[in-house]
């Protein structure tokens, strides 16, 4: 066709009958219930490998492709359907006199049905296998059939997917062995972002065997979970999709009871579940709108649990609560007291669900197993035009990496409550301030503009927190103060100290080191510097 000269396509028909139908799929899910429904409709089946087998063990006739084609499979069964007899019969348009003598000149039939699945390579690689191993299920002919299918979809039905057999054949009992184009147009969108998410994954895996980080070209590949009811506010539309990482968190979570998740809860308890993944000992994480605003660890988990609510008894209210532990029926118990939004453990008890089943609207998720805090992965955030694609915030730090700058040095357990401090505000939004005291936040500062003030809401909250508690001073005297990043002046320190600090940790590596230094030892303050800075923005 020369460049001037129009394409102009024939007239698509709603409904389209299946006469023959081309069978090669890894996935045999419902495979021969398939075949069977087809037969009924006097469909003839043309098959290969594993798929003919099944079909001809349950009773059902099936054409081999070679006998088809005329050509038998070479090099391994690499070459079967990349033939013309295979394409030409898909991808001829019925209603174009041209595609017809083409196809009568060739003795090219018709294949009206294209059920394909592709070789698991994804799969192949979740298992480790050797990179020849890889290499070999990365299948050529299904996509390109796949590919074909969804092209012609005017008159050809392809299915990608076990869970679309139902939707087929319900349209062949409605319509007398015929699809309709809606469905066909359906199936063939669903068939090409299977195709890209296989390629996706390919290229992705191909990278990462070359050592690249940051490929050149980015491929991203998604399944969607669920739509959501809405996005951040109600007037914006939102859905979950998972990566297939299996990352343990919400997409991997099995939701025992609750409301549908909304957008916002996904996100809080997203960040609920990584921070309390952090800790060795049994840690109880409150979190609401995306900040912990309460953390404590206690080999006894009731104790936990009071230890972290009492840092905020206010912001609670309506929070996400995550639990590093089984989850016990003394701690249930205490949740079913508060308006929470949702509860996140790797397990629980029986007697601890049989108690939150008596809150009918919080969302229990179980997820099975905690994050592994120390993975790097990667994290993606769109920006107008692009993505911002970083590694995973896994920064850990001993007590052999802490630096002591001033005169007095921490004690045992001022050093034990820095480092949990300091892994807390790894999951605070920056500038974030923690104190912290007997492995707890006794108050949080996040999301400020500037450092002093992080300092005095973080202040403000242990205060207020201890007058509820009716402690005669603040729980904040006593405590120890973990900055996400260096204190660029002397003043949030000043007010750390105003507030009963008696120890900071902090990144260090700013200009007024110094200073800041020097205010610190002339309050009497041990203070360490970390080398590593926690933004989280």
């Amino acid at each position: 066709m020369s460049a001037s000269t129009q394409y102009v396509p024939s007239p698509t028909p709603d409904l389209a009958r299946i006469q023959r139908a081309l069978i090669s799929v890894s996935d045999k899910e419902g495979l021969v219930e398939l075949g069977k429904a087809l037969a009924a409709h006097g469909v003839e089946i043309l098959s290969t490998g594993g798929s003919a087998k099944s079909l001809r063990d349950a009773g059902l006739k099936v054409v081999e492709v070679s006998d088809h084609t005329g050509f038998p499979e070479i090099m391994d069964g690499r070459v079967k359907t990349l033939q013309p007899s295979i394409h030409g019969g898909i991808l001829a348009r019925r209603t174009d006199a041209g595609h017809q003598k083409a196809m009568s000149d060739h003795r090219i039939a018709g294949i009206d049905l294209v059920v394909v699945n592709l070789y698991p390579f994804e799969a192949t690689v979740a298992r480790g296998a050797d990179f020849p191993t890889c290499v070999e299920n990365i299948d050529i002919g299904g996509p390109a059939l796949i590919r074909a299918s969804a092209k012609n979809h005017d008159f050809v039905t392809v299915v990608v997917d076990p869970k679309d057999y139902a939707s087929v054949l319900q349209e062949l009992d409605a319509h007398k062995g015929a699809t309709t184009l809606a469905l066909r147009r359906k199936l063939a969108a669903k068939a090409y972002a299977r195709t890209a998410s296989y390629d996706s994954a390919i290229a992705n895996w191909f990278a990462a065997q070359q050592g690249e980080t940051f490929p050149e070209r980015l491929t991203l590949s998604a399944e969607r979970v669920q739509t959501l009811r809405y996005g951040e506010n109600p007037h914006q539309k939102a859905a979950f999709y998972s990566d297939g990482s299996k990352r343990p968190g919400v997409a991997t979570a099995r939701m025992i009871q609750g409301k549908e998740l909304s957008y916002n809860n996904i996100g809080d308890t997203e960040a609920a579940y990584e921070c309390v993944a952090e800790f060795a000992e049994s840690a109880i994480v409150v979190v609401k709108h995306a900040n912990p605003c309460g953390v404590a660890v206690d080999a006894d988990q009731f104790k936990a649990y009071q230890k972290a609510y009492a840092c905020d008894p206010v912001s609670i209210f309506g929070g996400i609560v995550a639990v590093n532990r089984t989850l016990e029926a003394k701690v249930a118990a205490e949740l079913v007291k508060l308006f929470l939004e949702v509860v996140i453990a790797p397990d629980a008890t029986p007697e601890a669900l049989a108690i939150l089943a008596t809150k009918k609207n919080v969302r229990v998720l179980l997820a099975g197993a905690l994050p592994d805090p120390s993975t790097a992965g990667m994290t993606l955030k769109s920006v107008a035009g692009g993505y911002l694609f970083q590694t995973r915030d896994n920064g850990h730090l001993t007590k052999a990496d802490l630096r002591v700058v001033t005169r007095r040095s921490p004690t045992p357990k001022e050093l034990d409550d820095l480092l949990f401090a300091f892994t807390v505000c790894k999951h605070v939004k920056s500038n974030a301030i923690v104190y912290a005291k007997d492995g707890a936040t006794v108050g949080v500062g996040a999301g400020q503009m500037n450092r002093r003030d992080s300092s005095r809401i973080a202040a403000i909250r242990a205060a207020e927190s201890g007058e509820a508690a009716g402690l005669a001073v603040s729980p904040a005297v006593g405590s120890v103060v973990a900055s996400d990043a260096f204190f660029p002046f002397a003043d949030g320190l000043l007010a750390a100290a105003e507030a009963g600090a008696t120890a900071i940790i902090q990144p260090g590596g700013s200009m007024r080191d110094k200073e800041v230094i020097d205010a610190a030892d002339e309050k009497g303050l041990a203070m360490v510097f970390t080398g590593m800075r926690h933004f989280r923005h």
